[in-house]
């Protein structure tokens, strides 16, 4: 193995990156990163679990604050420290490194939202259009392949883990790209989501999945108060996840639902702790085909309802 690469991998590990993945840039379909950086000869991809036992508590409907904490410990601490330091030794080398984390609060496409982000922080214009395609760079780099949902699923962790990258100048030994074996198309990501928000060929409605996401689904929510959205002609079709939310709906639905306090950078607390993910990781496990074992299944009971009204 090339001494840089094999100096950046032990280091990036050393600070709790998983997965770490070479490519070179020609490889990349995203026209940003020769936006960002026309230089660069090499994309460097770096992945963190996401703690299977953060989703404990949502799949047995009894406490979720620490999904969303635990993304954004992993998002807003481990990422860009892992990038800094793997940039660092990339200076070192005399290259010039560029680090990429994911920027929740920009998107290019105007009238869309992010589900993880409160809608009214996101900026959306011209400038976000060199913003990364994280999903179609992680499958370039080798990281793992896009399922029907639109998550990235890897052999070890499924569709559990988050990544970030570093552009380089400095050529380094490519790994393969990735081959996609995983997704089966089984369909249960779509099933999972309490509010319809995937459609049969993995589109996802972004508004619809905000809302849903946050808990406007009174038989996964029992934070929901009884009379939410009381005045509503389609309220029992909103709170049974049946409704089409226009932009607008899902943002006044979502003005209503207070479970927890926001959480930092902007994110919100989820209720549904990505679903469409979770029905995911199950149906890899059941499978066989991950990578990590465990000594217990996730889903060791069947999923829980509850009654639309009190």
């Amino acid at each position: 193995m090339n001494q840089l690469k094999e100096k950046l991998t032990g280091a990036l590990k050393k600070c709790a990156a998983d997965i770490v993945r070479f490519a070179p840039a020609g490889r990349m379909r995203d026209p940003a990163v020769k936006k960002i950086f026309p230089e660069a000869k090499t994309v460097i991809c770096v992945a963190f679990r996401q703690l299977r036992g953060t989703r404990r508590g949502i799949e047995e409907g009894t406490v979720y604050y620490q999904y969303t904490t635990s993304v954004e410990t992993v998002e807003e601490v481990m990422i860009p420290g892992a990038l800094l330091r793997g940039c660092s030794i990339l200076e070192e080398a005399g290259f010039e490194a560029l680090p990429q984390r994911r920027f929740q609060l920009v998107m290019p496409q105007e009238g869309e939202t992010n589900f993880e982000i409160a809608y009214d922080e996101i900026y959306r214009g011209r400038e976000a259009e060199t913003v990364l395609d994280f999903e179609k760079c992680a499958e370039d780099c080798g990281l793992g392949e896009i399922g029907l949902s639109g998550s990235i699923l890897t052999d070890d962790f499924g569709p559990n883990q988050r990544w970030g990258f570093i552009l380089t100048d400095a050529e380094l030994p490519p790994d393969e790209s990735a081959n996609p074996h995983l997704c089966d198309r089984c369909g249960e990501c779509i099933k999972a989501c309490p509010g319809h928000a995937l459609s049969l060929d993995g589109r996802r409605n972004s508004w619809q999945c905000a809302a849903y996401y946050k808990g406007a689904n009174r038989s996964k929510n029992p934070f929901l108060p009884p009379d939410i959205l009381k005045d509503d002609p389609d309220r029992l079709k909103i709170i049974a996840g049946e409704a089409d939310l226009t932009p607008e709906k899902a943002m006044e639905v979502i003005d209503q639902i207070h479970s927890y306090p926001p959480i930092k950078h902007a994110m919100v607390a989820s209720m549904c702790g990505r679903a469409c993910d979770t029905a995911c990781y199950v149906h890899l496990e059941e499978k066989g085909v991950l990578k990590r074992k465990f000594k217990t299944p996730f889903r060791k009971r069947p999923v829980w309802s509850l009654p639309l009204e009190e």
